[in-house]
């Protein structure tokens, strides 16, 4: 399904911004599901060979979330931010990765969900650094690939949820 379905990063030299966009052969409901229940949450978010684990994770305009991804030698890499809105039509939250040297490395991220013909949707997230260094090094960091493998494995668990 990934084939049809690519995930495209534009970053453009000099900015501190980026953007994401993906489509799912699913309805704008189960997507939105599955970035709001947190038992289908912990089952997609991040690289196949991570596991997950929710610290918190209150899917309401004003709540927060904490999650640690671990490796297969058991490193622990956590993530914390705060929800800002959160609609079927658009998600606004931080996002801030704890393994930094220094704390405060913070990105905004709106994902817009469109409805699609053929109950199909489409997400794009613009997500804001405080710098170009800061965008620069998430890139460097091999998100996009955790991003595709991530989205991989919603493609899977919609598949599961729509039958």
């Amino acid at each position: 399904m990934s084939a049809n379905n690519p995930t495209t990063v534009r970053v453009e030299p000099g900015r501190q911004d980026l953007t994401i966009q993906r489509e799912f052969d699913a309805p704008r409901e189960l997507v939105y599901k599955a970035f709001t229940d947190p038992q289908l949450f912990v089952q997609w978010i991040g690289p196949r060979r991570l596991t997950m684990r929710l610290e918190a994770f209150e899917p309401r305009t004003g709540g927060s979330y904490r999650y640690i991804h671990v490796d297969p030698e058991g490193n622990e890499f956590g993530f914390h931010g705060v929800f800002h809105e959160i609609s079927l039509e658009r998600m606004i939250q931080t996002f801030e990765f704890e393994g930094l040297p220094e704390a405060g490395h913070v990105s905004l991220d709106s994902m817009t969900l469109e409805a699609l013909p053929g109950g199909r949707t489409r997400i794009t997230v613009h997500s804001v650094f405080q710098s170009v260094a800061d965008r620069d090094g998430m890139v460097q960091s091999g998100m996009e690939d955790g991003l595709s493998q991530g989205y991989e494995r919603l493609d899977e668990l919609l598949v599961q949820m729509a039958a």
